[in-house]
């Protein structure tokens, strides 16, 4: 996997999205061989959570930069760069988005081409079922937020955040069997942070 999808994988799972990386969209016909049309470099979901009751439980909401509408669903088409944030022409064609809506069932698929259009136009759109569809582009933009119509991630965000994530956490993800590489790499580091602090190393 691309070191970079991989890296906003791991973020956005630790946001709580459910992820598919680098997911070939396919090109049938009868009259010859399939053929891969592009990759998309990430689908993610986060299911809607209603609040808790009082005196419930309160769950943390993905990170701000995500600019995830916290009232529904949130189902992520995002294309990662390692340069300026940027969406390649297949993932402006309508028919790989169309695809993509009717193979992971967001929509049903006669409706699929309308939803793919406002997307396109909107960079995120409402589907039937209630759940918000958006465009995201990460990599590393000069400005942060919504550009050309679509939601743009830094990836310098996403290294803070998981960084201090772990840190703050460590208590009890120190403890724990990592299995995500890019995480595991990240508790590997912050480990031997705190290896070479109780040794009197240098401070970070």
């Amino acid at each position: 996997m691309d070191t970079a999808v991989a890296l906003v994988q791991a973020y956005l799972r630790m946001n709580g999205y459910f992820t598919v990386a680098e997911y070939p969209v396919l090109e049938v016909t009868a009259h010859a061989p399939a053929r891969t049309m592009t990759d998309l470099d990430i689908l993610a979901i986060r299911l809607h959570r209603e609040p808790p009751a009082p005196g419930g439980v309160a769950v943390e909401g993905p990170a701000p930069a995500l600019g995830a509408d916290l009232g529904a669903a949130d189902m992520i088409v995002g294309e990662v760069k390692e340069g300026k944030p940027r969406l390649n022409p297949a993932m402006r064609d309508p028919a790989v988005l169309k695809a993509a809506f009717t193979r992971f069932g967001c929509c049903p698929a006669d409706l699929a081409a309308d939803l793919v259009d406002e997307l396109l136009r909107n960079g995120r759109v409402v589907a039937p079922a209630g759940h918000v569809i958006r465009t995201v582009a990460f990599g590393n933009p000069q400005h942060t937020g919504s550009s050309r119509g679509w939601h743009t991630v830094p990836l310098e965000h996403i290294i803070d955040y998981l960084t201090d994530n772990l840190r703050s956490n460590w208590p009890a993800i120190g403890r724990t069997q990592i299995k995500d590489e890019v995480l595991g790499l990240f508790a590997l580091m912050e480990k031997s942070r705190r290896a070479s602090r109780s040794r009197g190393g240098p401070r970070s």
